[in-house]
């Protein structure tokens, strides 16, 4: 018997688990607990994936570098199996393009000279690239100021909303209830005051449940404002994708990977699905509001992104910018996840903080999140809502 494990019935209906948030976190674990046998209802606000989501989006990057730090380089490799084995089980295998990830680096990059040592240790396959070898397989990249190189080869993109939408379908298929709902600020509504026996949605329906998992990523703060406000920290990111010239393959698969650049903050995913050639600045940008924030990319990033175009994909510098989005991490202060049980709710179960690094990770996360609730997980201290400061000192890219 685990912790929290009574059901309490609603409406003739009964719930083992509900799962607050159908972004990438939340339908993993959802997906996770029904295959346990666990009766799951799944909620969002405004739908798997939608526009508003840290998980909306066309395409992620799924990369198992990570310097020196062997706990997410091991956590992504895990990560790529499963959701191979998922997308081939659903039929959905188009939806990961295996580009590789190339890293580039300048001479003394310490975090790319640990990416390789780690991958090292974890059975990581890379080719390391002189920059001669990049001048000559990658020509469309100005690599005059980049000493090295290394391709992680088996690495890719996922398309994002594509993706979390199959795992919903496959949850669903299993026996989940998915509702688009609204669920309003907690009141205490239980006899016992270290539980949550009921949330309420806009709507005014009461949905019961025997542990309650909020994985709401930038709504977190909303639903805990005295717990996470200054906690989670929501922050406006933009992404432009470039129009390439007609019949220029160089900004494609196989010629082109994706691709991370450290030094300089950036990175991007080669033109699949003719959707532009995708880049953005990985610096963290100003506060976010996810339900009220105009999704408008500024002029100044517009210039910026035209900038860099012309400095490394110097073909590119008269591109157009054929599409553009506005999105957001929810960052913690370090960067590492938060997945924690409540410390005043003891079947209440927070789940987000993925940081901009978050989605590749959504399969494993389900799964660790799906092993605390049931008491079968070591809980990660640097998962702990203990470690979460009110200050932000990024250690995690």
């Amino acid at each position: 018997m685990w912790e929290g494990s009574q059901v309490t019935q609603v409406g003739g209906r009964s719930y083992d688990i509900a799962v607050v948030g159908a972004g990438v976190f939340g339908a993993w674990t959802a997906y996770q607990l029904q295959r346990e046998g666990k009766k799951t209802i799944l909620l969002d606000a405004y739908g798997p994936s939608n526009a508003r989501a840290s998980s909306g989006g066309e395409s992620r990057i799924i990369r198992a570098g990570y310097g020196p730090d062997e706990v997410y380089t091991r956590m992504s490799v895990r990560a790529l199996g499963l959701w191979h084995e998922f997308l081939d089980h659903t039929g959905n295998q188009a939806l990961f393009h295996p580009t590789g990830v190339l890293w580039l680096a300048r001479g003394n990059d310490a975090y790319e000279q640990a990416c390789v040592e780690t991958f090292a240790k974890v059975g990581v396959k890379v080719e390391r690239l002189s920059r001669d070898d990049l001048a000559k397989r990658y020509p469309q990249i100005d690599s005059t100021d980049v000493a090295w190189a290394f391709l992680e080869v088996s690495a890719g993109a996922l398309l994002a909303r594509r993706c979390v939408q199959a795992v919903v379908r496959e949850s669903v298929r299993l026996g989940v209830e998915y509702r688009t709902a609204r669920i309003r600020p907690l009141a205490a509504t239980s006899q016992d005051p270290g539980k949550l026996d009921s949330v309420i949605t806009e709507a005014g329906d009461h949905i019961s449940a025997g542990t309650f998992i909020f994985a709401c990523g930038p709504w977190l703060p909303q639903v805990f404002p005295d717990l996470l406000r200054h906690r989670i920290f929501p922050t406006r990111q933009e992404v432009y994708f470039i129009g390439v010239p007609p019949e220029d393959h160089r900004f494609r698969p196989p010629a082109m990977p994706a691709w991370i650049f450290q030094a300089d903050q950036i990175y991007g995913i080669p033109d699949i699905e003719n959707r532009g050639f995708k880049l953005a600045f990985d610096s963290h940008g100003p506060r976010f509001n996810p339900d009220a924030g105009e999704r408008v990319v500024s002029s100044e990033g517009i210039l910026a992104i035209h900038a860099y175009l012309a400095k490394r994909f110097p073909a590119l510098k008269d591109a157009p910018v054929v599409e553009t989005r506005v999105c957001q991490y929810e960052n913690t202060s370090n960067g590492d996840f938060l997945i924690d049980r409540h410390p005043e709710l003891s079947n209440v179960f927070l789940v987000g903080g993925g940081s901009g690094h978050g989605f590749k990770h959504g399969p494993v996360v389900g799964e660790y999140t799906a092993g605390v609730v049931n008491g079968t997980s070591t809980q990660e201290p640097r998962f702990s809502l203990a470690t979460k400061g009110e200050v932000q000192q990024r250690r995690v890219f």
